[in-house]
């Protein structure tokens, strides 16, 4: 098989599960994959790799030289959830805020992106009425280069970012899975769609 019918063969997008099934499931760009499974995983044909909250870090370090190569070869790696341990060079590490009330935990968009068009800030504050849901900390330390998509609480502490590596992009949010939110009643449904055309519409690896 050649190298582009190896790309059409698969989908673009690989979602790293640990033992449950993806939420994103049905979503013809999207294969799952579980995570301890990632050293043998092809990714030659994709374009992302989704990361979500619980994911064993540990494991993910031990591959950080795939992972690393992957992303610097034009691939985007997208995390979700609190990064203690990093597993790519100049990964940021997550640090909680002290927070006594909804203001703390208020979203603010600080900058323009495809994943976030349409997504109303306050969407992203309350779900179902609570504060909280999308993030409760931030990433103080950024890599050079990064962007700030969105910032947390009065200081607008930087919660969702973006940055170059290699050739490719790396996005962390810190909180919740960002395709978890596809369900929603509000402007953060479109959060799932978008995050997908995004990785899907650029070229991948070379």
């Amino acid at each position: 098989m050649t190298a582009a019918a190896e790309k059409r063969s698969v989908p673009p997008v690989v979602h790293l599960t640990m033992g449950r099934p993806s939420s994103l499931r049905g979503e013809d760009t999207v294969e799952d994959c579980d995570l301890y499974e990632l050293d043998g995983l092809g990714l030659s044909a994709r374009r992302g790799l989704l990361i979500g909250t619980g994911a064993d870090q540990i494991h993910l370090s031990e591959n950080r030289d795939l992972l690393g190569r992957f992303v610097e070869r034009g691939g985007v790696l997208v995390i979700c959830g609190q990064v203690v341990r990093p597993f790519l060079d100049g990964l940021p590490v997550f640090e909680p805020i002290d927070h006594h009330g909804p203001a703390d935990l208020t979203v603010s968009r600080l900058a323009g992106h495809p994943v976030w068009e349409g997504v109303r800030a306050e969407d992203l504050t309350f779900r179902r009425g609570v504060a909280g849901f999308y993030g409760r900390g931030c990433y103080p330390r950024l890599p050079a280069g990064a962007v700030v998509i969105n910032g947390i609480g009065p200081e607008r502490r930087p919660l969702d970012i973006v940055y170059r590596y290699g050739r490719g992009e790396v996005l962390v949010h810190g909180g919740n899975d960002l395709w978890g939110y596809r369900d929603d009643p509000n402007t953060s449904a479109r959060l799932a769609p978008q995050l997908l055309d995004w990785v899907t519409d650029r070229e991948g690896p070379a």
